[in-house]
C-alpha cells in the first residue's frame, strides 16, 4: 500500500502563531504516525513560485493522512495556521508502481 503525504508550503509572517500551530500539530502527528520527511531547510526553487518554508509529512497511507487533517487535534492547530501567512497544503497518496529503469 502506498504511503500518504502532506506537502505544505508556508510564508511565515507571524512567528508566534506559527509556533503555536507547530506545538498543536505535533499532537495530531504523534497520534496519526506522521513523520517529517522535509521540515524547512535550504532549497533551490527550480521552477514556478515558491514559499519560504517547505514541509513534507509522511503517513502510513493516504487515509491516515486525511484522518489526521480532519481530526480535532489538527483542527485545533488550524486555528493558528489561519493567522500565520499564505499556506498551501496538499494531501496526496504516494506511488508504489514501477520506477524508471525497472
Amino acid at each position: 500500500m502506498a504511503k500518504g503525504y502532506w506537502i505544505a508550503r508556508v510564508d511565515v509572517q507571524n512567528q508566534g502563531e506559527y509556533d503555536a500551530y507547530r506545538a498543536l500539530n505535533a499532537v495530531a502527528f504523534a497520534k496519526y504516525g506522521g513523520r517529517f520527511a522535509v521540515r524547512g531547510g535550504d532549497y533551490k526553487l527550480a521552477r514556478g513560485e515558491g514559499r519560504k518554508h517547505n514541509v513534507v509529512v509522511e503517513f502510513k497511507d493516504v487515509e491516515t493522512a486525511r484522518a489526521c487533517y480532519d481530526s480535532p487535534e489538527y483542527q485545533a492547530a488550524v486555528k493558528h495556521l489561519a493567522n500565520v501567512g499564505p499556506v498551501d497544503l496538499v494531501i496526496i497518496a504516494g506511488y508504489d508502481g514501477p520506477q524508471p529503469g525497472e
